[in-house]
């Protein structure tokens, strides 16, 4: 017997005090590892994309998921890819919590196109504090 899911959700969260350590040198690489992290745990990446200090992801999770031990996984994997492939005056870490909001297919489309535009909302100041929330105070 087989089950079938279809619960998105958008995960926040931040780098280890909110430290601009997701630079442009790494970004590519980091978003890939977690794409991949997440892809490895059978759910599928809709969207993702950050800023130097905090990561977005829009995922379908599996039925054999659970959010806690996918951010878990991923956080823990692309944290040891950067320490270990890049050099840095400082530990690559991040926040220790996270922030989940589950998103409904009526959603899901206007939720992806704010999360493939993150950059444009910060610089534009077009930012939904809603779709922000971090454990941490955003800067």
């Amino acid at each position: 017997m087989s089950s079938k899911s279809e619960h998105y959700v958008h995960l926040v969260w931040t780098t280890k005090g909110r430290q601009p350590l997701v630079t442009a040198a790494i970004e590519r690489g980091v978003h890939r590892c977690l794409s991949n992290e997440v892809e490895r745990l059978k759910c599928v990446v809709c969207a993702i994309n950050g800023m130097p200090d905090h990561v977005h992801i829009i995922a379908a999770l599996h039925t054999d998921v659970c959010v806690s031990g996918l951010l878990k996984r991923i956080k823990g994997v692309s944290s040891t890819m950067v320490n270990n492939l890049h050099d840095h005056q400082q530990r690559f870490r991040w926040q220790e919590g996270y922030y989940v909001r589950s998103i409904s297919l009526s959603h899901l489309k206007v939720v992806i196109a704010y999360v493939r535009n993150q950059k444009q909302h910060h610089a534009d100041g077009t930012l939904h504090p809603e779709w922000e929330e971090t454990t941490e105070a955003i800067s």
